[in-house]
């Protein structure tokens, strides 16, 4: 038996309060009453908010791909050959490739293999998608975690403390976690994007993406 699909209109009614303002009353002002379109609108976008805070620790982690990542790679060993350094700042083009591999596999591959079992036209639904990419987001910090702690110990062994030395250790120990930050966001951003468009009121739908 399916188990029937989320939506942000078949939610308990956590937001029944708001029904207040579709009461009219002797006031005749149009900030005290309002019409149910615009009630049921705003209860819709609501329910959401859960899965929009949920959301917000993998947006916190993408950004530190751009940042903190970064500046780790700049104290790594960066030669590819005797006369080329490679910028630290190329390896955030891993997270695009990655990215767009993962949306073809997905696509291509995952969906309709999935779709045989599960009779959903997107393979998995919305919410399996996001969790699956918030599970990749874990993994991704552990991934992080691992190689900071191997980079440390490298820096310790051979006495490096100064801010302008460099660890003799490869740049590319950081590569899994660039990588696993692409892949991750084909299934977050992704999921987010279409479950708020798919759920949003038809007059917040750019609102609900943004």
């Amino acid at each position: 038996m399916r188990s029937k699909q989320w939506t942000a209109t078949n939610q308990p009614h956590l937001c029944i309060f708001l029904d207040k303002a579709a009461v009219k009353t002797r006031a005749d002002s149009p900030w005290m009453l309002c019409p149910v379109t615009q009630v049921e609108e705003t209860k819709q976008m609501m329910k959401m908010l859960p899965i929009l805070i949920a959301t917000i620790i993998p947006s916190v982690i993408v950004a530190q791909s751009n940042t903190l990542f970064i500046k780790q790679c700049t104290t790594l060993n960066r030669s590819m050959g005797p006369h080329f350094e490679i910028p630290p700042a190329c390896l955030q083009a891993f997270v695009t490739i990655f990215m767009l591999i993962s949306l073809v596999i997905y696509d291509r591959l995952f969906v309709p293999t999935v779709r045989r079992y599960t009779k959903n036209p997107r393979g998995i639904s919305l919410l399996q998608r996001l969790g699956i990419g918030l599970t990749l987001h874990v993994i991704i910090m552990v991934t992080a975690c691992l190689a900071e702690r191997k980079r440390l110990k490298v820096a310790r062994e051979n006495q490096i403390f100064g801010k302008s030395d460099t660890v003799p250790l490869t740049i590319f120990i950081f590569l899994p976690q660039f990588g696993l930050v692409g892949i991750a966001d084909a299934f977050v951003e992704v999921a987010k994007l279409e479950l708020f468009y798919d759920q949003a009121p038809e007059s917040m739908k750019s609102l609900g993406t943004s």
